[in-house]
């Protein structure tokens, strides 16, 4: 079993199959893997594989959450959020196969990273072997969190498992079974939290050319040029010790979770982000991001792997406008796919920082004026406008082209499009359609301050700083401010909130939901928080003599046991060792 192809096909399925279920094509199609020691590039491939196993930032979970509905029928996630979701059906929270696939690469390469020729040169080939051992251990532990998050839960006797944590690769002759028993959830978090540390420390913060070579790398170089040669800017966007120390925060912050038993303390969740924040020259960092990092002042200007302020970690650019035709009204050539609910309209407070529901400056007549301006930003309503190629006045009115059931699976079923993600200067229009740079983040600053104001308010209560040198309240002053918010009082209501941390905690989850909505957050949030999945989700129809009506629009139906997804049940039929989630069948 040492053969693989060469295009590394074939070790996607190794230890998960058995040998007869494995494609033999030509022998000479095959390398044998002792080749990786003199064939540098063939090594590398194995680490190259598993940074395509990364889960991608928009996979539109929102579509099973309160936040929003999809306008197709039969797409994954409304199968899901309406009583189709089993372990054998498709929904899209399935990391087992493509996670598994990543970390077997990671640890053959690891089995080998010391016997590569990565260079004739032994100091450049030294300092390789260092960069390359971290990448491998932080995207090791950044697949077994996205596991742990999508498949731990607990079994029938109350145990809060986690996944198997695999730390060596496990080919056909190993025992798969014995390896499939599942850890205490504490102890695959454990494990994560190790490999990332492992990381941090062997790794540089970030990838940049230096006047100097780091102290912690004199043991193996003193060569700057060496050092930039391997450790530089062209490695950007590579797993770096910046971004290890974002999932540390996230991993932290989901094991101090009610949902998965507090099994990390919540002062530990709120120094993995303070260390990572402290980077960031702390809550001024907030004011350097934008809540609109997305737009092409952002994306247009992304070249030699730079990151935009609010970013840590992001994929590739792309010129396209598949975003835009996917989510755009039908009006402007879109398939309004993103449906976001009144539930979250609701949830955006007037400019003077109250809820609508406390708000003297919020008029039912007219709901959306006096907004927080994340509302515009985020979210196409009628009456917004649409600058750019088109400059029009979007109409969802009830029989246009964009109201309610306008156009079939392509009209909005809320009344409402997504307007975040997407750029308004570019065209969908059929035989004019233009393009335009995107990219996808991976990691945004924001969603680790709001970490740290979660875990520090638990921790610590709103105004304490627990020594981080900030607080939570600190921490959401600084986002309300930059979206523009309480300026015109000094953000009373915050201030009513820094009273309690019960009022705080709810405030900080609001805001959570504003700063991420359409970002694969809603779901898990909701989760770990032990909330209700079943809320109805609720949309407005406008009628043309300016009048509307608040409708329901989707019935949720999960069960209790939904908070914690299943692992695929063809898994759990291959290994009697590893049991399935409470519930699931």
């Amino acid at each position: 079993m040492k053969k693989i192809l060469y295009t590394l096909l074939a070790v996607a399925s190794l230890g998960f199959t058995s040998c007869d279920d494995l494609f033999e094509p030509a022998k000479q199609n095959f390398k044998d893997l002792d080749q990786m020691q003199t064939e540098p590039d063939f090594a590398m491939g194995f680490l190259t594989r598993a940074y395509s196993s990364l889960s991608g930032y928009y996979n539109n979970t929102e579509y099973a959450t309160d936040n929003a509905v999809v306008n197709q029928n039969g797409e994954g996630y409304r199968n899901m959020a309406t009583g189709g979701w089993t372990a054998s059906s498709w929904t899209g929270i399935n990391e087992w196969s493509g996670s598994y696939t990543g970390i077997q690469y990671i640890n053959q390469f690891l089995s080998k990273i010391d016997e590569v020729e990565w260079s004739s040169d032994p100091e450049r080939r030294a300092m390789l072997a260092v960069r390359l051992r971290g990448e491998a251990y932080g995207l090791r532990a950044i697949l077994h969190y996205q596991l742990l998050r999508a498949h731990s839960g607990y079994d029938a006797a109350g145990n809060l498992l986690g996944v198997p944590y695999l730390e060596s690769y496990l080919g056909a002759n190993d025992d798969m079974n014995a390896a499939m028993a599942r850890p205490a959830f504490k102890d695959c978090v454990d494990k994560i939290k190790a490999d990332l540390n492992a990381a941090i420390e062997i790794l540089p913060l970030d990838y940049e050319d230096l006047a100097e070579v780091p102290a912690k790398y004199t043991q193996y170089t003193t060569d700057v040029a060496i050092y930039n040669r391997t450790m530089g800017a062209h490695f950007r966007q590579l797993v770096s010790g910046r971004i290890a120390q974002a999932y540390l925060s996230r991993v932290t912050l989901l094991a101090a979770s009610d949902g998965f038993g507090n099994t990390a303390s919540w002062a530990d969740a709120a120094k993995a982000a303070a260390d990572l924040l402290k980077e960031n020259n702390g809550v001024d960092g907030i004011k350097a991001g934008s809540y609109e990092y997305y737009l092409g002042a952002y994306a247009d200007n992304l070249k030699e792997g730079v990151n935009p302020a609010e970013i840590i970690w992001r994929e590739n650019v792309a010129d396209n406008n598949n975003t835009e035709s996917d989510n755009l009204p039908p009006s402007l050539n879109g398939n309004g796919r993103m449906n976001p609910s009144q539930n979250l309209v609701d949830a955006f407070p007037t400019v003077s920082g109250y809820p609508i529901s406390m708000a003297g400056d919020y008029d039912a007549t007219n709901p959306y004026a006096n907004r927080d301006p994340r509302l515009s930003a985020y979210i196409i309503y009628n009456g917004s406008t649409k600058v750019g190629v088109d400059n029009v006045t979007i109409s969802t009115v009830s029989g246009t082209t964009n109201g309610i059931s306008g156009v079939e699976q392509r009209s909005s079923r809320t009344g409402y499009y997504m307007k975040k993600r997407l750029r308004m200067d570019v065209n969908c229009t059929a035989g004019s359609s233009t393009t335009k740079a995107h990219y996808n983040p991976r990691v945004r600053y924001t969603e680790i301050y709001l970490n740290y104001a979660e875990a520090a308010n638990e921790a610590y209560g709103p105004k304490t700083d627990g020594g981080n040198g900030f607080s939570a309240y600190d921490v959401i002053k600084a986002i309300r401010q930059r979206a523009g918010i309480g300026a015109s009082n000094g953000d009373a209501y915050l201030e009513e909130c820094a009273a309690s941390k019960e009022k705080m905690r709810e405030l900080i989850r609001n805001e959570r939901r504003i700063e991420l909505c359409f970002e694969n957050s809603r779901f898990w949030d909701l989760r770990r928080w032990k909330l209700n999945l079943n809320e109805t989700v609720k949309g407005i129809d406008w009628q043309a003599d300016g009048t509307y009506k608040i409708i329901d629009v989707e019935t949720r139906d999960f069960d209790d046991y939904m908070n914690y997804p299943p692992i695929p049940q063809s898994e759990i039929l291959k290994y009697s060792n590893l049991q399935q989630n409470n519930g699931w069948h």
